[in-house]
């Protein structure tokens, strides 16, 4: 399945540009999520009411957290393609240096692997 022109990377700017576009999309993501979370203040408000509210409150803390960490996350990826851009990496597999395709680029600007290898990562890394 070896693709016919040469030109398998994104280019440069495109890779600029779809990894600019992550970076505002999750740091707007991000910022909305520490707004609601100081919005919130939720425990210490509701410590005082029903003890039902304070376990909902609880409930949607703990999801806020698991986003905002989900999102710092992605925001460190996005580092990491910038960087990779720099270097004139972006686009090739940081294990094994063969290039993702770009409708892969296109749909996951911050991936770091091909598919294949993406799968095998993720059966490897405990849960």
């Amino acid at each position: 399945s070896h693709r016919p022109h040469l030109e398998a990377i994104v280019n440069e700017r495109r890779a600029r540009e779809l990894v600019a576009r992550e970076r505002t999309r999750v740091e707007g993501l991000l910022a909305e999520q520490v707004g609601e979370i100081r919005a919130d203040g939720s425990l210490q408000r509701q410590q005082t009411g029903e003890s039902e509210d304070a376990a909902n409150a609880l409930d949607s803390e703990s999801v806020s957290v698991a986003l905002t960490a989900d999102l710092r996350e992605q925001l460190a990826a996005v580092g990491r393609a910038e960087e990779r851009i720099a270097r004139g990496t972006y686009g090739r597999s940081i294990e094994s240096g063969i290039s993702i395709p770009d409708e892969r680029l296109e749909a996951e600007p911050l991936a770091e692997r091909t598919v294949e290898e993406q799968r095998k990562y993720e059966r490897r890394r405990p849960n």
